[in-house]
């Protein structure tokens, strides 16, 4: 009787041990995998702060050589301009020079740049300079889309690459017509943008999406401790400021917040490069696919036929066309339930498919509806 009693309870405490583990594996199936996060400054931008682009015309000078040729004749005319404002009158037609090149400056003026920053500006040539190596970019004016001057670049030209020509060969690294100037420009004017005395602000999305609006204006909430966000649309989140609050103090704090992010399923697809990207959201659905070709290559020889010597024919151009055509075998590549793009990548691998081909491939996968992801093509 004790032994049947020492059996049953041994037998019981297994078949609950079994129950736990079955139980603890059903949960552990049901936990859902953890969302992406990232900081709110990472994904979004205030709106209003924001850069400028800049623009100027200007003469590189001090090439060895290198510089616009007789051909470009803006160049000789800007420097004509240039010494006639220094008191040099010199008639464009009689300057003959190759040391100097016309170029176009541009820069970004970040927000909140305040008279005396520093900003680095990038040069390329605008007229057939071959080079900008060892030139110095004169001061030239940087203009805003409004007109307005608000910065000034001058100095020495950094170029990353060099193009050397003798006796008819030319080697080229890089590109040497396109330079940079760090810290190359002062600015003169800056783009007003008082923080003091705004009750509110707009934070816009990257990317719009109504669930990562809602997202980013409930973990302003929580963080913030009070109903200072709510979500406008897909993209814009309205930003109470409190009565005595710092604004700078109140952005600096919810641009460290860390919400949850849902980027969409997308395939970039650039059919110049042939660049395929495939996101790691992307589902695939059960498909089977075959992919083959045929390649037709139609040669066409000409013949010259001779008459015979005593006849009364004419010489004759014959034409001669020969076609040649191969049919590759079917490649076929079985996606089940549950595959990955990593099994789709290799799958495709496996076959020798070309760059052409995945992007042909994934289209059709589109069309039939068994990639649930948005293609973008560059």
């Amino acid at each position: 009787m004790d032994v049947g009693r020492g059996v049953g309870m041994r037998r019981s405490a297994w078949v609950l041990l079994l129950l736990m583990s079955v139980k603890t594996w059903s949960v552990a199936e049901d936990v859902p995998p953890p969302q992406r996060e990232a900081r709110i400054k990472d994904i979004a931008t205030v709106e209003g702060i924001r850069n400028n682009q800049l623009v100027g015309y200007g003469i590189v000078v001090g090439l060895h050589g290198t510089g616009d040729s007789q051909q470009t004749g803006f160049s000789v005319q800007t420097l004509a301009s240039m010494l006639l404002r220094m008191g040099v009158s010199v008639p464009a037609s009689g300057i003959r020079v190759q040391n100097l090149a016309a170029v176009f400056v541009s820069a970004t003026l970040p927000p909140f740049s305040r008279p005396g920053s520093q900003i680095d500006v990038t040069i390329a040539s605008a007229g057939d300079a071959t080079s900008l190596e060892g030139g110095m970019l004169l001061m030239t004016p940087l203009y805003g889309a409004d007109g307005k001057i608000y910065a000034q670049a001058q100095g020495p030209l950094v170029v990353g690459g060099y193009s050397i020509s003798v006796n008819g060969n030319t080697k080229q690294f890089n590109h040497p017509t396109t330079a940079r100037i760090v810290q190359g420009a002062i600015v003169e004017h800056g783009v007003p943008m008082e923080l003091a005395g705004h009750d509110s602000f707009s934070l816009l999305l990257d990317d719009e999406d109504f669930k990562g609006a809602q997202a980013m204006a409930q973990a302003i909430n929580t963080e913030l401790g009070r109903a200072a966000a709510h979500a406008v649309d897909s993209r814009e989140i309205h930003l109470q400021v409190a009565r005595g609050e710092d604004p700078a103090q109140l952005l600096a704090r919810v641009e460290a917040v860390r919400v949850d992010v849902f980027p969409r399923a997308r395939v970039v697809v650039n059919e110049r490069t042939g660049t395929v990207v495939i996101g790691g959201e992307v589902v695939l659905q059960p498909a089977s696919i075959l992919h083959g070709g045929l390649s037709v290559n139609i040669v066409s020889e000409f013949e010259v036929t001779q008459p015979n010597p005593l006849g009364q024919g004419t010489t004759q151009v014959v034409q001669q066309t020969e076609v040649d055509a191969h049919d590759k075998p079917v490649n076929r590549i079985e996606l089940k339930a549950g595959s990955t793009v990593d099994d789709l990548v290799q799958s495709l691998q496996a076959i020798g498919a070309s760059a052409r081909d995945v992007i042909s491939i994934l289209q059709a996968m589109k069309t039939a509806g068994a990639i649930q992801a948005e293609i973008e093509v560059l």
